[in-house]
């Protein structure tokens, strides 16, 4: 990803000065490359840093963590007041902090940029979220928009805000992808199993679903997977030989853990994250096949459960209702997931006072990065007319879409408890949205139960203040 990308900047006219601490790769980099642009290679990184003019501008796209802090420790006693530093690759925005914090002691300019794209992005045009100083972006910012995708003639890159405002935003970023690409492969699960169709017949479904509401990059791979066959089988679908034990590099988990912190629910998230540890569990997964049945299946604990029929669960007179409503239910649940995103991005923007504006992130999510997709331009409106939106479950257009879509969500989770196809992104969307549109909560009792086990006080509907009973005594009141 950072040989492409020192492409891109090169091909749009910047000198590029490059260096690997492996010198081949550098040399493979300008013999294959160097006619597309001006390549400057470096054999060290004394070499490196001597070969830009000052105020100079170093792009690091290294592994996260620790080789992330080796090579700023190689390269900062190198470098100049007014220098510029950007970490390009997928740092936690702590760590960000951090790092910036630390060089801006010593007078150089740090900026945590997100990018996103993948190999291909980061040559062709990625979507780009710089984080970091303004002074920083007035020189990083023609560059970076210079090679990040254009949609509509915006360069999908802006200064997001201050120290790890940019790295934040792509963490989120990364974990809406998590939750979107779970909801795909629930959606896919239930169609398969619910039509017994071929992962060529439901690529067709996807392809269409494409032209739509969900149009999405998203979506059209996964018509592209299903339509793949096995390279070494013929007739055997790629689908179906690839092991189902996702794996992950880390950045759902850190949404996760900071939504914990920040106290936003990002369910939706956090059930993606989750499925693909369970999936990871493989020893115990074999071990429950033969254990635990299923919906209309005799056994009990230790005893074989018997084989789940093979065939789809719903009537072929049924098949084309219920191909609507997993697309329904699809969106719907796609929709909460964003909502859960950028709430997030307000309160992160909230604790750190980064002054995040969410449509500018709506607008460079559309080109380029992974999650782009068609419904960011109404993601976007939607900010425009209301900046302080609480939620994006509240803009009419969204609001609209999701009530006219719930009867075929609600239809489509039962039928996968029903049918025991494990759908956790669809049933936790569902719930936080009858969570949010509910006029009272379970949570009363959970106050009173805290209250009762530990004195933790509760507030009441009718009065200001604290309140604790003597749940001990004589089962009075007082204000705390």
């Amino acid at each position: 990803m950072g040989r492409n990308l020192a492409r891109n900047i090169a091909r749009h006219g910047y000198v590029t000065a490059v260096h690997n601490r492996t010198d081949a790769k550098t040399k493979a980099l300008v013999a294959e490359f160097g006619d597309e642009g001006t390549f400057v290679p470096a054999t060290t990184a004394q070499e490196f840093v001597d070969s830009l003019a000052s105020p100079r501008t170093i792009v690091i796209m290294v592994k996260a963590g620790g080789p992330t802090d080796a090579v700023i420790d190689e390269l900062a006693p190198l470098l100049s007041e007014g220098d510029i530093l950007v970490d390009g690759g997928n740092a936690h925005f702590a760590d960000t902090r951090r790092r910036e914090a630390a060089l801006k002691e010593k007078g150089i300019h740090f900026a945590g940029v997100g990018v996103s794209g993948g190999e291909e992005g980061a040559l062709l045009g990625p979507s780009i979220m710089p984080g970091g100083s303004e002074h920083a972006y007035a020189t990083l910012g023609p560059i970076l928009e210079d090679i990040a995708v254009s949609v509509d003639g915006t360069p999908c890159a802006v200064h997001v805000g201050p120290d790890g405002a940019g790295h934040f935003v792509k963490m989120v970023h990364n974990g809406i992808e998590y939750a979107d690409m779970q909801l795909i492969a629930e959606a896919y699960d239930l169609l398969r199993h619910g039509l017994g169709r071929t992962p060529r017949q439901l690529a067709d479904v996807f392809t269409t679903w494409n032209s739509g509401d969900l149009e999405s990059f998203l979506i059209e791979i996964t018509a592209r997977v299903l339509s793949t066959d096995d390279p070494t089988q013929e007739g055997v679908a790629l689908v179906d030989v690839v092991l189902d034990e996702a794996e992950q590099k880390g950045t759902g988990r850190w949404t996760v853990q900071t939504a914990l912190d920040l106290g936003t629910p990002v369910s939706g998230i956090a059930e993606a994250v989750f499925a693909r540890a369970l999936s990871g569990h493989a020893e115990q997964r074999k071990a429950a096949q033969g254990v635990l049945p299923g919906p209309g299946q005799i056994g009990a604990l230790g005893e074989p459960g018997g084989e789940e029929g093979a065939g789809g669960f719903v009537d072929a007179a049924d098949a084309d209702a219920f191909v609507d409503d997993v697309r329904a239910a699809l969106y719907a649940s796609k929709v909460v997931a964003y909502a859960q995103g950028f709430d997030m991005i307000r309160a992160g923007s909230e604790e750190y006072g980064w002054g995040i504006d969410p449509g500018a992130m709506a607008t460079i999510w559309r080109g380029g990065c992974i999650i782009r997709a068609k419904f960011l331009d109404r993601i976007r409106e939607a900010y425009e007319k209301q900046p302080d939106l609480s939620s994006l479950l509240l803009d009419p257009y969204f609001a609209q879409a999701v009530s006219d879509g719930q009867e075929a969500w609600r239809r489509v989770v039962v039928q996968s408890v029903q049918a025991g196809i494990p759908a956790p992104g669809f049933a936790s969307a569902l719930a936080y949205y009858d969570g949010l549109r509910r006029e009272r909560s379970s949570a009363a009792l959970i106050q009173g139960l805290r209250d009762l086990f530990g004195a933790h006080t509760y507030k009441r509907v009718d009065r200001e203040g604290d309140f604790h009973v003597e749940w001990s005594g004589d089962g009075s009141e007082s204000q705390a």
